[in-house]
């Protein structure tokens, strides 16, 4: 008797379950895969940070010659002011003199910023120094405040150009501080 070879067959390992057993374990894969990508890919719980600050009633602006806040005498006092907002949520912003660089030139730019709704009037600069100089007696309601010397009056007040950061900070806390809410 001649004896036959039988082929063997490779034993696959997942056909000793039944149906039902395949199917639950597909499902548990299929489960177990879907969690990961989830906990992966789900975003974070916290929320996000709010994108803008609630600001008070209260706005402080800063005259600049033609460069703006660039402009070597008009870059500290800016830089005050940001801080000094950061600090108070009061609004800071700025009006760079277009046109002439003059003193009568500018002054309509001082009266726009002080008929405006600027509590508080900045001027840094040989040119808005000279406006307010020339302007600030016309708004004895606003107060001023120039950076260096070059102005006076009752409702003006100086501070010192080399180092004007902590005197503008304080003096715009000053004024969110007693300004009405």
């Amino acid at each position: 008797m001649a004896r036959r070879k039988v082929k063997a067959e490779p034993v696959v390992w997942w056909r000793r379950f039944t149906v039902v057993q395949r199917w639950l374990a597909g499902v548990a894969v299929v489960l177990v895969v879907g969690i990961v990508l989830a906990l992966v890919l789900w975003p974070d719980a916290k929320p996000e940070p709010p994108r803008e600050r609630q600001y008070l009633e209260f706005t402080a602006c800063l005259l600049t010659a033609k460069d703006g806040v660039r402009d070597p005498a008009a870059a500290p006092a800016w830089a005050a002011m940001q801080d000094a907002s950061l600090q108070t949520r009061a609004k800071v912003q700025y009006l760079e003199v277009t046109g002439d660089q003059t003193v009568d030139n500018a002054v309509p730019f001082l009266n726009s910023l002080a008929q405006g709704k600027c509590a508080l009037i900045l001027a840094a600069g040989e040119v808005p120094v000279g406006a307010v100089a020339k302007g600030a007696g016309a708004f004895p309601a606003k107060q001023f405040v120039t950076v260096g010397a070059g102005a006076s009056g009752p409702n003006v007040q100086a501070v010192d150009a080399s180092t004007p950061h902590d005197e503008i900070v304080q003096i715009i806390t000053k004024s969110v501080a007693a300004s009405p809410r």
